[in-house]
């Protein structure tokens, strides 16, 4: 059963013994007829002298598993979990100490030379156990440690990765967007490449323009200036010269022809004012919503400046996540050494076992020896058995003889009383009916 490791089959009283050393008080009569509450009971104190592990301490996880069920009463299920998860435990306990094949049956239904044997390995361990607690509480502080680093290690990483699909989603949900603005964006460069080149066009045509009206009004104050020269002249002239109605009369027709001609110049001067008044209020509209989508253009550019920081924190994340990979490589590269520190521990318990292998070599002989004295005082104990068994015997003959020899007085003493009774109910009618005829006053006691 025990493989290449052997311990002695300790005899019951020193199995009571090593237990009553734990506090656990039991009987000769609880190790040589085990039940199945007794064994449990002495298998899990066992177990909680070398792993601490208790029916409190596994409380929790079989709560938890019995939350993990989709069941309307999951409370069916809370023994036959507790027994599982207890039974896995004294099952990797039993292999630790050699007993590969520990099941479900040493607990259902022990068997008292089983059960023997169980707890002497089981008692074994524990002292074993016992002699090498400064080793195991430096191996368990390590892989506590160790279960530390790796929890806060998952941690952060479950936090980087939420941050990631964080931001992976906003990026998705804002990519549409994104695709949106640049199409706008280009459309916009689009209509304001296009509107700057009109705004160029219309400002220069718009400067030939104003160069033209101020030529014209040059023209006009030219030709203002003119007439009333003219005019002084007119009147001066005909001050000095002789009165002629045929000059006159040409003289007029002249200056009434020149002063139609002036109008009609005056005219066009004033449409080609009014048109270019109009010219210029369509070059102010233009200028306005040149203005407007100069200012859309400027939205536009803070949007994707926006949009850049955006990409800019995303790529800071994404840097922040290689570094957070780093580490997870150095993590698990200090994680790897950590179990090669604990191979390294297992290599040297196994020494020591090895070592304690030899020392249990070494004492084989003594316990052989002092396994025939058990035998021969075990056979000796059998004859004494036996003796007892056949006094037993005897004395239950006797005592069923004693109980028929009872029997049968109390039958006789029954029968006798009967008879005392009814006789003397004779003579008491005997007596009533003499004193009624010999007319006397009889008391019965």
């Amino acid at each position: 059963m025990s493989g290449q490791y052997w311990f002695p089959n300790m005899p019951i009283p020193e199995i009571m013994t090593a237990l009553s050393e734990w506090g656990l008080n039991v009987s000769n009569e609880q190790l040589v007829r085990p039940s199945s509450d007794f064994v449990i009971s002495v298998y899990n104190a066992c177990l909680e002298q070398v792993t601490s592990i208790s029916p409190n301490v596994l409380h929790k996880p079989t709560q938890r598993a019995l939350a993990s069920l989709e069941d309307a009463n999951p409370d069916l299920y809370n023994n036959a979990i507790s027994h599982n998860i207890m039974l896995y435990h004294l099952t990797r306990f039993a292999t630790s100490a050699r007993i590969m094949d520990f099941s479900s049956r040493d607990l259902s239904a022990p068997e008292p030379e089983r059960t023997r044997f169980i707890l002497s390995a089981f008692i074994n361990f524990v002292k074993f156990a016992e002699q090498c607690t400064t080793f195991i509480s430096n191996v368990r502080e390590k892989s506590a440690q160790v279960i530390e680093e790796r929890e806060q290690v998952i941690q952060e990483l479950s936090e980087v990765q939420h941050n990631l699909a964080v931001l992976k989603a906003q990026r998705a949900k804002d990519e549409p967007k994104c695709e949106q603005l640049k199409e706008e964006n280009a459309a916009v460069t689009t209509q304001l490449l296009a509107a700057k080149e009109v705004h160029t066009g219309l400002t220069k045509e718009i400067e030939s323009l104003k160069i033209e009206r101020a030529h014209l009004q040059a023209r006009n104050e030219t030709v203002n200036s003119e007439s009333a020269l003219l005019m002084d002249n007119n009147s001066r002239t005909r001050s000095r010269i002789v009165q002629s109605p045929e000059r006159i009369r040409r003289n007029i027709m002249t200056m009434g022809t020149t002063a139609i001609e002036d109008k009609k110049a005056v005219a066009l001067h004033e449409t080609k004012a009014r048109d270019l008044q109009a010219k210029i209020s369509a070059l102010v509209n233009i200028e306005k919503d040149v203005r407007s989508c100069i200012e859309q253009l400027q939205t536009t550019e803070k949007e994707v400046q926006l949009l850049e920081g955006s990409q800019k924190e995303l790529a800071e994340l994404k840097d922040s996540l290689e570094y957070k990979k780093v580490e997870r490589g150095e993590l698990q590269k200090k994680t790897e050494r950590v179990h090669k520190q604990l191979g390294n521990a297992q290599e040297k318990l196994e020494r020591a076992q090895r070592h304690a292998e030899e020392k249990r070599q070494a004492s084989q002989q003594t316990v052989e020896r002092l396994q025939r004295d058990y035998e021969k005082m075990d056979i000796e104990r059998r004859e004494n058995d036996k003796q007892v068994e056949e006094l037993r015997m005897e004395a239950g003959d006797i005592e069923t003889k004693m109980a028929e020899h009872l029997k049968n007085s109390e039958a006789e003493l029954n029968e006798l009383l009967t008879e005392y009774w009814k006789l003397r109910h004779e003579t008491e009618v005997y007596m009533e009916t003499l004193a009624n005829k010999l007319n006397m006053n009889v008391s019965s006691d």
